[in-house]
Parts: C-alpha cells; structure tokens; sequence
C-alpha cells in the first residue's frame, strides 16, 4: 500500500549576519544552512498495517507524513501510495488518503462539528445515504452523538480530536497519516482514541501509519514499527523484537525492611546495576537471563516487604536505540 524508497527532504534556511551591515550584507551575498528533516528513508508497508513511526522531536516523522500526503515535496526518492505519486496530487488520489495533525484543525471553529462535516460531504461529493452511514458509525464508536451541534471552539480536547477523526475519516480513505492525535488529551481521552483506532483498523482495514510520542499509543496499536533519527532510520520491525532485542534488560524492584536488615547503605547485586532511592526501594537493571538468580540473591541476603519484575519501559529502550544510532 506503501512503498517508499531513498526519501530524503533538504531545508535551506538562509543564515542572517548580525547587526544592520549584516542585513545589507545578505542582499548581495547570503549563506544557506542545510538541514535534512529525511535522508534515504526507505520503507514499505502492507495494505490494513497499523504501523508505528517514532523518533524524537526535529526526527522527521511529520516531514516524510507530509510528503507521503503531497503536501511537500521531496528533494530526492520517491514514494508510492495505493499506486499513485503524491507528488502529483491528483483528485483520485487525496479522495483516498486523510491525514490527522494532532496540533492542526481542519474544523472550522466557530461552527458545530456537523457543518463541517455536511461541508466535506460536498467537497468529496459523498452520496447522502453513505454519508450518513459513515458519520452515524464514526459518532456512535466514539461516543459523540450529543457534540455534533456544538460549536468546535466550545468542545474539550478530547471531544475535538473525536470531530477530527470523524472528518478524516468521512469519506472512507485507505490510508490514514497520524501525526501525534492523542498529544495533550488526558488519559481517558486517549484511551478512548485508542480503542477506537483499533477497532476502526480491524473492522476497515485501513492502512495506519501512526506517530506518536506516547508510548502507550504504540504499545497497545502497532505491531510493527519504524524508528528514525536525524532524517535517517534506524529500525524497522517488529515491537516485540524491539523490546526483546534491545531492552533485554528487567528491572528489579524490592522494598527495604524498615530496619534495614542485611541491606546497608552500599548494598550492591552481583548481577548488575543496583541503585537506592530515597525512599529506600532498591533498583536492580539486570540481564533478563539473571532475573531468578537475582530474585534468589535478594531474598537470601535478608527480609524482603515486596519484591516486582516487569519489563524495561519502552520509552528506555526508544531512547537506547537513539543513542546507539548517533
């Protein structure tokens, strides 16, 4: 559905010299600071993936999303989606895509969601009986069937961010481009999202290709992942192998008896990096392969209250892999 190959976008920006000579300077001679926001990027991804694009701010996920969706071209590569160049920006074309800015709206502000939406029914030139199936199935999954007449400014993020994806998502696209729709919204509300993501994708099909700076988005939607950093990637596979591979590291929490017991001030594992908190919980990274040996050292060196063993955050191992590929 997606095909991507040697993608690369340079930005020029013109480097001003100080002061007022400087300006005039620049009239007749300036510098240019090249930047690539994507270098190379080569990827595919199969018709009803749900895949993760993750890197840190400045990577260049929004910059390959935009070019993905015409909205920018590239300086070098090229890209397929659904068989068509977006670079041409052909009709056919933006009728099956949509893409979703957590930070941009498409909605007008100071009219309800629904004159929004009977105004992209026209813009795509919906049948009035699909529409209304669509938008009555898009507002019943997300639960916002008493917002529709409200004025957008006048709703909560999360209720925006609903009317948002409804709009997206009017004129039944193939592919959808997120960029960051859960940023800013409370917990509740990203669940919410996210629930209905997933359920979206598995009921339509629809392509996904998804970033995001909270974790818990990619956990729980995206079996698959691409990781960039600088313009460049650097992985692109599985999540499970991700967290497996690179944070095959566990981590050992264990709560400190009151009198302290066996575990002084300087107590230290054999197995691996321990720290202690003010709180007086002891922290242990360790090779998972060590985790029972470890388990079985803590418990023998003295009383225990509580002992955990749960997986390195995801967001530890992202940042490993950003260090690792720089």
């Amino acid at each position: 559905m997606i095909e991507v190959e040697n993608l690369t976008r340079i930005f020029r920006t013109y480097r001003k010299q100080p002061g007022f000579w400087g300006g005039v300077k620049g009239l007749f001679s300036r510098t240019y600071d090249e930047t690539a926001a994507a270098r190379d990027v080569t990827f595919s991804i199969k018709a009803g993936e749900f895949v993760g694009f993750l890197g840190p701010n400045g990577a260049g996920k929004t910059t390959t999303l935009k070019m993905l969706s015409g909205l920018i071209f590239p300086t070098s590569g090229r890209a397929r989606v659904a068989g068509f160049d977006p670079t041409k920006r052909e009709n056919a074309y933006r009728r099956i895509f949509a893409l979703v800015l957590g930070q941009k709206n498409q909605l007008w502000w100071d009219l309800p969601a629904i004159e929004s939406f009977t105004l992209l029914k026209a813009i795509y030139g919906l049948e009035a009986e699909g529409y209304r199936r669509t938008l009555d199935e898009l507002v019943a999954m997300l639960g916002v069937s008493d917002k529709l007449n409200v004025m957008v400014r006048e709703l909560s993020l999360g209720e925006r961010m609903k009317m948002e994806l409804i709009a997206a998502l009017l004129h039944r696209p193939q592919v959808l481009f997120l960029d960051e729709p859960t940023i800013g919204l409370d917990v509740v509300s990203q669940r919410a999202v996210r629930l209905f993501l997933r359920d979206f994708n598995r009921r339509h099909g629809v392509t996904i290709l998804l970033t995001s700076h909270y974790m818990a988005d990619i956990k729980e939607l995206c079996e698959r992942v691409i990781v960039i950093d600088k313009g460049r990637k650097i992985y692109d596979g599985a999540l499970a192998r991700l967290e497996s591979g690179s944070g095959s590291r566990k981590r050992i929490v264990r709560f400190v008896p009151k009198d302290g017991g066996a575990f002084a001030e300087g107590w230290r594992s054999k197995y691996g990096e321990t720290s202690r908190g003010a709180d007086g919980i002891f922290t242990l990274r360790v090779s998972s392969d060590d985790v029972v040996s470890v388990a079985q050292e803590v418990l023998a060196a003295g009383s225990v209250a509580d002992i955990t063993i749960e997986d390195v955050p995801l967001e530890d191992v992202i940042a490993e892999l950003f260090k690792a590929g720089r």
